[in-house]
């Protein structure tokens, strides 16, 4: 498990900033109204959940991006993500609930030749990867908070984000989860410390060619391999509907590398071994 720079990039990539049934959603979205107090209501909900994980079949987010060193600017490596999700709508009374399941991995790139970085001056340049996230959605007085849990036994770790807000802009949805982080580092004397924001568009359906999409930002730490520095990490995404339409690139890394990765977990229990360190 490489944990060390997005804490919680799943709330993407992928909360985590990833399922289908949105197309109807975004042709139809509907005009809340709740929308000029921002509230979560009922039908915003699903409309989001819709959008980042689903109705039941599997999606997919891609991302590209660069990292670069702060305040300098100079461009440190290239960034490149998947992110594969599925939704579970749990039954129960305190409804509106939803759950996501995802995997996602980063890796990054030579700026130069766009070779997957191995090593940087002998030091190993490990992905960001998860080979899971569970996410719980809920609605409390009219405001979104997710619950993101991630690792393994004894280093299982629950993050409560800030509540997520929404607002319209033309016909355009946009959520927005902003992530402050502050939290030791397992097994060292050293601390995550950094700031993430999302912003998800999901554009009208027919509007655009991929109607769900993301603007994810971070600063904070580099690892070991790039010195420890601080930087500003960006990258675009947005979901694909089909993994054959991933990039040649990307796909064929997952294939060869991280074969894991290729799907969400399948359910709660699958996660639950994960976090046991069964599987």
């Amino acid at each position: 498990m490489k944990q060390v720079m997005m804490a919680a990039a799943g709330l993407v990539v992928g909360l985590g900033l990833a399922g289908c049934g949105m197309s109807e959603a975004g042709a139809n979205a509907p005009e809340p109204p709740a929308a000029e107090t921002g509230a979560f209501t009922p039908e915003v909900f699903e409309l989001w959940i819709d959008a980042r994980a689903g109705s039941g079949e599997p999606v997919y987010w891609y991302s590209t991006g660069t990292v670069r060193a702060f305040p300098s600017g100079e461009t440190i490596a290239l960034m490149e993500g998947y992110d594969a999700a599925v939704s579970h709508r749990p039954e129960g009374p305190d409804a509106p609930r939803a759950h996501q399941y995802n995997r996602k991995i980063y890796i990054f790139r030579d700026p130069q030749t766009g070779e997957v970085l191995r090593e940087v001056d002998g030091v190993a340049v490990d992905p960001v990867a998860y080979d899971y996230q569970f996410i719980d959605y809920r609605v409390e007085d009219g405001e979104l908070i997710a619950t993101v849990e991630q690792g393994a036994a004894p280093r299982v770790q629950t993050i409560e984000a800030e509540p997520m807000s929404w607002r319209l802009m033309g016909d355009t949805y946009v959520f927005t989860a902003p992530l402050f982080l502050d939290f030791p580092i397992p097994g060292t004397d050293r601390r995550i410390q950094a700031w993430e924001n999302y912003d998800f568009f999901i554009h009208p359906e027919g509007s655009v060619d991929e109607p769900h999409q993301l603007s994810w930002a971070r600063i904070g730490q580099l690892p070991a391999w790039a010195g420890g520095q601080m930087a500003v990490m960006h990258l675009h995404t947005w979901r694909v509907e089909d993994y054959g339409d991933i990039p040649a690139g990307m796909r064929a890394y997952i294939e060869a590398e991280a074969p894991l990765w290729r799907v969400p977990p399948a359910d709660l229990a699958e996660i639950r071994r994960i976090q046991a360190g069964e599987d």
